[in-house]
């Protein structure tokens, strides 16, 4: 007990004896030991003229806007759009269940889907024509989430997170045909011609006949670990279809007979961050051109060569909504919530602009962060839907907010554009309705 004792005392005294030394401070410069990754991104903005395409008055918006195809370069829209109407599509986000599905606009209606799989058809002044659950029977609707819409070859096209793509006939809501993907239908449909194309969770890109549903072709990429719950779309054009996987890998083939053109990964993330470990590509890869734009959940943005696949740039912007190409730039909400203007040839930043982070001020409890929609190109403006409420237009040259509008419920997908009216799904489970 005695030499037990002793031990212990002389472990105290070596112990007051270190914490009495004096603090040996280094000399130098002190860096901040995340690389001053912890704030946004510090941008010298610049103020540069645009030349954007003439306003079109379209009447439709199909489905995403990485294809030319299905891109509007510059929807009408007024300069101060104020919400005329509201109405109820079923479920919004909760715990387990997320609003993924951007509105499409076609034959003069609007179609929108919850997060419990309710599929709903609006007219143009927000009047219900018709409704339908696609939950599978022997499940449950709060069993599954996620999926999106496109309109093309007269049909409804939809993936769900019950593993399916349907077509619907766009003016009954009634299934024309149903195709099982075995594993969850997240991602967006794409329609070109007569094949409709998608991404389904087990890394899978699929070609479908979009008259009976028919596997036209198929091709995979490597499993990914992690992803995130991002409705991304194959881009397309006349040649090719570009497919983008949780993996992080871009895959290019044929369209038609699904031949393998190249592939390309997109690697790096922002250092600090443990959301940035996430490589899914959730920024749609976009076609402009003989260029293709894609960008990862983890701060990276690159420019390929569309026909070979080779590098053009790369920039340390990621997004999850796809980027904007308008006017030789390139607009987006990167990952730490900023919009940004990007020069198309190549990838510096021209200007960025804080948008709301974090929905506490209390830094003990900044775990939840807000999110952001879009941006899209309508009326010569650069517009933001936001879950903080609050719907953003920006002056393209300089990124100066030049109109808000309040969104009830906050933002829960993209804005859409079509016979100078502006659609959102709000948080809640409405579709807004803004002119």
């Amino acid at each position: 007990m005695k030499v037990k004792n002793w031990i212990i005392a002389l472990t105290g005294a070596a112990f007051v004896a270190a914490c009495s030394e004096p603090e040996v401070i280094l000399p130098g410069k002190r860096e901040n030991l995340r690389g001053g990754e912890s704030g946004p991104v510090q941008i010298e903005n610049q103020v540069k003229p645009i030349r954007l395409v003439g306003a079109v008055n379209n009447a439709s918006w199909t489905g995403r806007i990485g294809s030319p195809a299905t891109r509007i370069p510059n929807a009408a829209l007024g300069a101060a759009p104020a919400r005329i109407w509201s109405a109820k599509i079923g479920s919004g986000n909760e715990r387990k269940q997320r609003l993924t599905a951007d509105p499409v606009v076609a034959d003069n209606r609007v179609f929108t889907m919850d997060s419990e799989g309710t599929l709903s058809a609006f007219s143009t002044a927000g009047e219900v024509i018709w409704q339908r659950n696609l939950t599978p029977a022997g499940d449950k609707s709060k069993d599954a989430a996620g999926g999106g819409l496109a309109f093309g070859d007269g049909k409804l096209f939809v993936t769900t997170g019950f593993g399916r793509l349907e077509a619907v006939d766009p003016a009954s809501g009634e299934t024309l045909w149903e195709q099982k993907l075995g594993a969850i239908g997240s991602g967006s449909p794409a329609v070109y011609g007569k094949l409709v194309y998608l991404v389904s969770g087990d890394e899978r890109g699929w070609a479908l006949n979009t008259d009976t549903g028919k596997i036209a072709w198929q091709v995979n990429s490597i499993p990914a670990v992690t992803n995130v719950q991002s409705p991304a779309a194959p881009a397309i054009n006349d040649q090719m279809v570009i497919f983008p996987f949780g993996s992080g890998e871009l895959q290019a083939t044929f369209r038609r007979g699904g031949l393998r053109l190249w592939g390309a990964g997109i690697a790096g993330e922002r250092l600090g961050r443990a959301v940035n470990k996430i490589g899914d590509i959730s920024g749609d890869p976009v076609l402009d051109g003989k260029v293709v734009y894609a960008s990862n959940h983890s701060g990276r943005l690159v420019a390929l060569d569309a026909d070979t696949g080779e590098r053009i740039w790369t920039a340390e912007q990621g997004a999850v909504s796809p980027t904007f190409p308008a006017g030789g730039s390139l607009f987006l909400v990167n990952d730490r919530n900023q919009v940004v203007r990007v020069d198309a040839r190549t990838g510096e930043a021209i200007w960025a602009v804080d948008l709301p982070l974090f929905q506490s001020h209390k830094p003990k409890r900044q775990a939840a962060i807000y999110s952001h929609y879009g941006p899209i190109v309508a009326g010569g403006r650069v517009i933001v839907a936001s879950s903080d409420g609050v719907l953003r237009s920006f002056d393209p040259t300089s990124g100066e907010i030049v109109h808000q509008a309040e969104i009830p419920g906050g933002a829960s997908s993209n804005p859409v554009v079509a016979g100078g009216v502006l659609y959102v799904v709000g948080g809640k489970g409405q579709l807004h309705a803004f002119r």
